[in-house]
């Protein structure tokens, strides 16, 4: 049994054929859709990048790890599905993107080498990098937004683009009037990538994800972490001109979501993001951009399944499709991710098994409420191990697929730490309480903030499946509110904390200090059982009292 576990950045929930797009068409999704379970109630425990990743990797909440937002170190020490996998005899491996960052300043206080086997695991995220580039080689005045080496942009320069970062000269920029005409810039996306489609970043992933499976021997997972459709919106023909203004979307969105809005809220959709996808110039050139390049995700995941299935396989690899995190897209008069309507938090959850068990429920879809740390758990489980729940506090979702019906969740949570956002300067706020949360039960949506003197957020997804109408702007639904809140107290109490002791070593701990000879508090040794007491009686061997 292997594991190809694969994630698209940024991509929405509902930008797939199968997920009812009405105009792009997403086949290869829609092929492993139909072998497999389609989720659509799939939750990120963070909208951002990095403490969404931390999340899926850790099998953690964010709360848990600690991972918050990009940048923010994954502690020396905490636990991913690579080191769980690896004691069940699966290898872990990364192809692709983490924005994982290492936590130096532990591992050098425990004296760890960034070059050993251990080093590299905990500074990959529990992985062992077959290719790790996480496609953000951004430069400005001060250098790089990302220090590390660029495997992409090597390979670029051995194909012949020249200079030092083809990445952003000819991957995410056109040419216009002879000019390099930036991704950066939205008046740009409408025009193509300047390199050839198979040098562009998917097509050479993709590349890397097949070297890699025709030579790893012995039962294996694979990250195969894509760097697309993330931001820069630009994308190499043919796909440049597989869509136009034509196919966009009316956004959603409404002026009722102005009035009287939630201030976090309103922040963000007066700052610079939200301004741009309110212009509907920006909406015309980057969302057909957009899509091309999910279409080109798309056409590489076939290459990739038709592999499989050439060297069977796919008879023996789990494959599972999924995203960090969503796109508003102008949808709620934003742009980016950041709050936790459905465009930003939900995300594509597609499993396949290839075992007999799940053939009952091949092409089925579920509604049930998903976390993304699910994966963790399901993973371990189908690798043969029990899932450490004192660990990994997400649950394997294979009994859905053997069509089973387990005692499930009542809601998901999602934490979002807008603490280095310009909204937290412009609000006042101090780090501690720039924290929210979400709580969604599957019909009503709660957003809290660890400010006092900051009103929650409600929405009705039965009745406004829009989310325009926030409920909590009046005092109507208190008892919802107060349900709600009540859960997420209740997942605040969670054991989270307690991982090196499980349930059972606890359990089979109970009276073990007695059979050790820990006796306090007995009053004449007639409450135990004889043995416990056994090495303390007995004649006394010397006399050391003193003499009268």
């Amino acid at each position: 049994m292997n594991i190809l576990f694969v994630m698209y950045d940024q991509l929405r929930f509902d930008y797939l054929s199968c997920a009812g797009h009405p105009t792009l068409h997403t086949p290869n999704f829609d092929r492993v859709a139909a072998k497999g379970m389609r989720f659509t109630n799939a939750y990120v425990q963070s909208p951002i990048c990095g403490g969404s990743r931390m999340c899926y990797y850790t099998g953690r909440y964010a709360a848990s790890h600690g991972a918050h937002w990009n940048g923010f170190p994954l502690r020396v020490g905490e636990q991913t599905m690579g080191d769980h996998l690896r004691r069940l005899g699966m290898s872990c491996h990364l192809i692709g993107k983490t924005h994982m960052r290492a936590d130096a300043a532990g591992m050098e206080r425990l004296g760890l080498d960034p070059g050993s086997v251990i080093g590299v695991r905990q500074s990959e995220c529990g992985f062992d990098p077959w290719v790790r580039d996480d496609g953000l080689w951004a430069e400005g005045p001060d250098g790089f937004y990302d220090e590390k080496r660029s495997p992409y942009n090597e390979y670029l320069k051995s194909q012949g683009y020249d200079g030092t970062n083809p990445w952003a000269d000819y991957a995410n920029a056109g040419i216009k009037d002879g000019q390099i005409a930036s991704g950066w810039m939205f008046d740009n996306t409408d025009l193509p990538a300047n390199i050839r489609e198979e040098h562009s970043e998917t097509p050479w992933l993709t590349s890397e994800a097949i070297k890699f499976i025709d030579a790893i021997e012995g039962p294996w997972c694979a990250h195969l972490s894509y760097i697309k459709p993330h931001w820069p919106y630009i994308v190499p023909e043919p796909y440049a001109s597989m869509y136009g203004p034509d196919h966009v979307p009316a956004p959603v969105r409404s002026d009722a979501e102005r009035v009287d809005a939630h201030p976090i809220f309103d922040a963000f959709m007066n700052g610079p993001v939200g301004r741009a996808f309110q212009d509907e110039e920006v909406r015309a050139k980057v969302i057909p951009a957009y899509m091309g390049l999910i279409k080109q995700c798309d056409d590489q995941l076939g290459r990739l399944l038709d592999h499989l299935e050439a060297t069977g396989q796919d008879k023996n690899t789990m494959i599972v499709l999924t995203s960090d995190h969503g796109d508003y897209l102008g949808d709620h008069w934003l742009g980016e991710k950041n709050l936790f309507h459905d465009p930003s938090v939900k995300v594509p959850m597609i499993l396949y098994d290839p075992r007999g068990a799940a053939d009952s429920t091949r092409g089925k879809v579920s509604d049930v409420l998903v976390e993304s740390i699910d994966l963790a758990a399901t993973f371990v489980e189908a690798a043969g191990g029990t899932v450490p729940d004192h660990i990994i506090e997400g649950r394997s979702l294979l009994p859905w697929l053997r069509g089973e019906a387990p005692d499930w969740r009542h809601y998901v949570i999602s934490e979002y730490d807008f603490s280095a956002q310009p909204p937290a300067a412009k609000l006042g706020l101090a780090p501690r309480d720039c924290r929210l949360f979400m709580v969604f039960d599957g019909r009503y949506k709660l957003m809290h903030c660890a400010a006092d003197s900051l009103r929650e957020m409600l929405f009705d997804l039965h009745e406004d499946p829009q989310e325009f109408n926030d409920l909590a702007k009046s005092d109507t639904h208190q008892d919802v509110i107060a349900r709600l809140t009540g859960y997420l107290h209740e997942w605040g109490l969670r054991m989270s904390q307690r991982v090196t002791k499980s349930e059972a070593d606890i359990v089979t701990s109970r009276g073990a200090s007695a059979t050790k000879g820990v006796l306090p508090f007995l009053k004449d040794g007639s409450e135990v059982e004889a043995r416990l007491t056994e090495k303390y009686r007995g004649p006394a061997r010397q006399n050391h009292l003193p003499k009268d």
